[in-house]
């Protein structure tokens, strides 16, 4: 049998809107997608030194 979802706003956990899945409310579901755009949340990856960045966009 599948676990159930977690029923909670993942930015204030509230209970989730069916409206606004998986968030309580537009507020959180904007506060989600300017988290995501402003660096907010980061995906780990190996670290980028600033002169490989301009030789790559040099190099295009």
């Amino acid at each position: 049998m599948p676990k159930k979802a977690d029923s909670n706003c993942p930015v204030c956990g509230k209970p989730i809107q069916k409206d606004y899945r998986p968030f309580c409310s537009r507020g959180c579901k904007d506060r989600d997608l300017l988290n995501w755009l402003g660096d907010g949340y980061r995906i780990p990856g190996p670290q980028v030194s600033q002169t490989g960045v301009d030789s790559e966009s040099e190099g295009g």
